[in-house]
């Protein structure tokens, strides 16, 4: 077992009984899944972009990106239906949790000035989403082999019913949030 998931069924779910006052334990949020999405804008003028991005974010989380098609044209960003414009992956169960555990642990201490993330990346049903500016806080990334710096959002979807039991369940399971 994972050492998050561990956290979670020793500290997490008695910490969230005690002051949500559930009365059954299935009714303790958990995360569902971790869906991390890079956009890929630059592919429009190089197909090979597709590749690399999908590269990276197959070696930060550990699984094969599904590449995301443009849904309709758009003349002015010269994107034309049906073309590769980004790479997406969703995490479940054990490569969730390694995915969230480096996460937490050990990318997000590794960005310049890191003072927490936002507290206000919540969609009002307990799901977070965060921007990330840049693949380098990945130990899972060659420095030498970038030839640019491109960005993802990390999607945590939650059982939660609001944000407030989302927002708890995630600072109880370790995310640095900052302090307004």
């Amino acid at each position: 077992m994972n050492r998050l998931q561990e956290r979670y069924h020793k500290t997490v779910v008695p910490a969230l009984t005690k002051e949500f006052g559930y009365t059954n334990t299935m009714a303790v949020p958990k995360i569902q899944r971790v869906v991390v999405n890079m956009g890929i804008g630059d592919a429009t003028q190089n197909a090979k972009l597709i590749d690399i991005g999908s590269g990276e974010l197959g070696q930060v989380t550990g699984q094969k990106p599904v590449t995301t098609k443009a849904r309709k044209s758009i003349a002015q960003f010269k994107v034309r239906q049906g073309q590769a414009i980004g790479a997406m992956v969703t995490l479940r169960r054990d490569r969730m949790y390694e995915f969230l555990d480096r996460l937490i642990g050990i990318a997000l201490p590794r960005v310049r000035d890191f003072r927490g993330v936002s507290p206000t990346g919540f969609d009002g049903r307990g799901n977070y989403t965060l921007g990330l500016r840049d693949q380098l806080m990945f130990i899972e990334i060659d420095y030498m082999t970038v030839d640019k710096s491109r960005g993802m959002n990390v999607s945590v979807v939650t059982t939660a019913k609001t944000d407030e039991e989302g927002r708890r369940l995630l600072k109880l399971m370790g995310m640095p949030f900052r302090a307004n």
